[in-house]
């Protein structure tokens, strides 16, 4: 079994079990003279992905999973599930009903997947539950090691000069990093095609192997690339430079203003979930997202932890779609 297909089982210890009967004890009690409602979770929790292994979402819900797990005091399964820009994964999680099924997704499927795809069999504004918007992050624009060019402004020249002979790379149709590059085609006038492959892990390879000139990554995975000497960064897409990467200009320094992209991974259950498990997991999430070593490891993946409660990931996700949706509009970014 593939890297990419293989489930990720954390199983919980004896202490653990103690701190989740905790858990469950502090929970409401029914009414006098009834029945209390059985521990929950009864079995393991699964938490799906839909990128390949080593991808952004795919590090982050790996690097949740065995905190979770000890927590619950039940395992903790991550499976991913490839496809569709993310929206298979999302589509699987959108019509669980088995009441132990959460993902990690991206800002696309929680927002604007339905914009993209109106034939989705699942909308993020009515199927979801959200849980925690966990981590946020600028995208880095990218370029082969030794693309010519010796600033960011020449960089872009070089690449605007290039017109279609040129290549970009993405996640897939619809996610942040093919709606950033467009608005940035739109900004500078490159006109490089898209290539979507089916996570970030194979856009390097292809940047590595010169099948694509440029690629907008997240910067846990572009820094490693950039100090290994295999990539150059070019710029980030904020206002400013990002603590992630503070040695990189923003587009707005290298004369790109006006994109200013986030990406970020949210936790999100089906809408099936009964809410007091929701609530639960959305709790622990997020209790375990600020703790001192989960900053610490998630820094060091490329994010910055923002650990919301559900109402601000709904909060972000109504945004984000009204934001992406005018991006979308005005670039005219369909489903290829």
């Amino acid at each position: 079994m593939s890297r990419s297909t293989r489930p990720s089982l954390f199983i919980p210890g004896r202490r653990s079990a103690v701190v989740a009967a905790a858990a469950f004890c502090a929970a409401p009690a029914w009414s006098q003279g009834r029945a209390s409602p059985a521990p929950w979770p009864s079995r393991a929790l699964r938490i799906l992905v839909g990128f390949p292994g080593g991808s952004s979402p795919d590090l982050l819900a790996r690097a949740l999973a065995e905190p979770l797990s000890r927590r619950l005091g039940q395992p903790v399964i991550v499976e991913n599930r490839p496809g569709a820009s993310g929206n298979l994964a999302a589509g699987l999680v959108a019509h669980a009903t088995d009441g132990h099924t959460i993902g990690v997704m991206i800002n696309g499927n929680l927002t604007i997947a339905r914009l993209l795809n109106p034939k989705l069999s699942f909308d993020p504004a009515r199927d979801f539950a959200p849980l925690s918007l966990i981590a946020t992050a600028p995208l880095v624009l990218v370029a082969a090691a030794d693309a010519s060019g010796a600033s960011p402004k020449a960089f872009l020249e070089t690449a605007r000069q290039a017109g279609s002979r040129w290549n970009y790379g993405s996640p897939g149709v619809g996610t942040i990093a093919h709606i950033g590059m467009e608005l940035i085609k739109a900004r500078t006038g490159i006109a490089a095609v898209h290539v979507p492959y089916p996570g970030n892990p194979q856009v390097i390879g292809a940047l590595l192997g010169g099948q694509i000139q440029l690629a907008l990554l997240p910067p846990g995975l572009a820094m490693a690339q950039v100090k290994a000497g295999k990539l150059r960064a070019i710029a980030v897409t904020g206002a400013g430079r990002s603590t992630l990467a503070p040695e990189v200009p923003s587009l707005a320094e290298a004369g790109v203003p006006g994109v200013l992209l986030d990406i970020w991974n949210a936790a999100a259950a089906p809408v099936s979930m009964p809410a007091v498990h929701a609530q639960l997991l959305a709790e622990l999430i997020t209790s375990i997202a600020r703790t001192p070593e989960m900053r610490a490891t998630l820094f060091q993946q490329g994010w910055q932890v923002v650990a919301t409660a559900p109402e601000g990931l709904a909060q972000r996700m109504k945004t984000d779609t009204a934001e992406l949706g005018r991006i979308i509009a005005s670039q005219g970014i369909r489903v290829e």
